[in-house]
């Protein structure tokens, strides 16, 4: 009986090792290849955060006006922090964009939502030195196919070229330059959108209105 638990415990002693090192192997190679792809898939982001930042100011763009970003050193107010969070919504990176002369275009703010209908929905809030929207660009969104999915090409292009504090949505078709259309059976993904995007310009005029974003 005693050789019998004795070979019964050697055998699970044999498994565990085993296992103990099939465990250690796939950690080990899990690792190598996390290290091996980090630099491209850090390169591929920035690339991402960089076309986003271009997008959301398409007449510079058109007017072949190339344009440089930079992260300010922005610390979100604590009021506006606990404001924005009741909707769901956080501040990421601030940048100013300036053109070849070195004047300041604009400001491009990320601004993400917690409250989508698929999850996280990260976009970017261009607004120019004269306060105005110029563009919003998504960047990450998890929504509903055909529906909240189609917010990039439904929604974004509704924000820009409009001089505003703050947009509503409507489900009757806008009627004023601060309403913006809901996309139809997508309502969560549209108050998210706009909730965002609400957030980023205040966070812009914030900047602009003390003049923490100098043309100097």
């Amino acid at each position: 009986m005693k050789e019998k638990n004795s070979g019964q415990i050697a055998v699970m002693l044999k498994e565990a090792l085993i296992l103990f090192i099939i465990t250690l192997f796939s950690g080990l190679v899990l690792g190598f290849v996390y290290e091996y792809t980090k630099a491209p898939r850090q390169y591929q982001e920035e690339k991402a955060i960089g076309d986003a930042c271009v997008a959301v100011f398409p007449d510079a763009k058109l007017a072949g006006t190339t344009l440089t970003f930079s992260t300010l050193p922005y610390e979100i107010k604590n009021e506006l922090a606990t404001e924005f969070a009741k909707n769901g919504v956080t501040i990421g990176d601030v940048r100013e964009a300036r053109d070849e002369a070195g004047n300041l275009y604009g400001l491009v703010v990320e601004s993400t939502s917690s409250k989508g209908y698929g999850g996280n929905i990260k976009l970017y809030v261009g607004v120019s030195s004269d306060k105005t929207v110029t563009g919003v660009s998504i960047l990450e969104l998890k929504e509903t196919a055909g529906l909240g999915m189609e917010a990039p090409k439904v929604l974004a292009p509704q924000f820009a070229g409009k001089q505003v504090e703050k947009f509503i949505y409507t489900k009757t078709g806008s009627k004023s330059d601060n309403e913006v259309d809901a996309i139809s059976s997508a309502t969560i993904t549209t108050k998210a959108v706009t909730e965002a995007v609400n957030s980023g310009i205040t966070v812009a005029l914030d900047i602009l209105g003390e003049g923490g974003a100098s043309n100097e």
